[in-house]
């Protein structure tokens, strides 16, 4: 068994404020150290499962937050940013039996995480036909394109809620709820444990069921908070200026929904 791990830090135990997210504040070791110990804790359940092959992509800001020693040693670490339209999931391809989401977070204009985004602070909202898109579902998607199903997904409580109405099958760990700009969260390790509890029951069931399908047409509309980007955003080829702060653009191709997120 191979298995893919997509790791981000917003929606690890207990992330609240932005200055846990951020290497250059002091409250960052905090997280780096619990982000770090969730994906081990990924690994290992995937390890009991059968796994003999996992791969971990370090998905959050520069790329270079997990602490490698950490890991298993069957773990292959990928860091930093290739460039590639795939981003969080850079790397995955048809050769592996299923993907794993860890540290996710809700998407922009949820009020789930105080820290809720989609990709960057730059959009209001990005809508892929007429449903608000996370990180989650940009990815998941970019998992189907190569067939790969997504079997397990942890972070706050609004984001595995979605998760779970795009793929009733995954199983979903919520380790936080955000209030305002407050989170109640399990304790760390709590989570840690019902992580590698968690990846080992998912990876052993049937994982045809969290394969996800895609739409044969997609349509997206990116809100800016600045009008200015969105003015400079509709000139990628493609793209549509509707309203002074929101761009659209429409394919049957997922990959140029990837490729258009990376430039708009």
């Amino acid at each position: 068994m191979k298995i893919f791990i997509s790791a981000d830090i917003e929606g690890v135990t207990g992330i609240t404020h932005g200055d846990e997210t951020e290497k250059t504040k002091p409250d960052y070791s905090e997280f780096q150290k619990q982000m770090t110990a969730e994906v081990a804790a990924a690994c290992k359940g995937a390890l009991k499962a059968g796994a003999k092959e996992i791969y971990v992509k370090d998905a959050h800001d520069t790329g270079r937050n997990i602490i490698a020693s950490e890991l298993p040693q069957e773990a292959k670490l990928i860091r930093a940013w290739s460039g590639h339209p795939f981003s969080m999931v850079q790397e995955l391809d048809d050769s592996f039996d299923a993907a794993l989401m860890i540290g996710y977070h809700s998407r922009a204009g949820s009020n789930a995480n105080p820290l809720a985004h989609t990709l960057t602070g730059s959009y209001s909202s990005i809508e892929l036909n007429g449903e608000y898109l996370s990180e989650f579902t940009i990815h998941s998607y970019a998992a189907a394109l190569v067939d790969v199903p997504v079997a397990f997904l942890t972070g706050d409580e609004g984001l595995i809620l979605d998760a779970q109405k795009l793929l009733p099958a995954i199983a979903g760990l919520s380790v936080s709820k955000g209030i305002g700009a407050s989170t109640i969260s399990i304790h760390p390790k709590l989570a840690i444990k019902l992580i590698e509890e968690g990846v080992e029951s998912a990876l052993r069931k049937d994982l045809s069921a969290c394969k996800l399908k895609l739409p044969r047409k997609f349509e997206v509309k990116v809100r800016f908070k600045d009008q200015k980007r969105a003015y400079k955003a509709s000139y990628y080829p493609g793209a549509v200026l509707l309203e002074p702060h929101l761009i659209g653009f429409e394919s049957g191709d997922y990959m140029d929904i990837l490729r258009s997120l990376m430039f708009i």
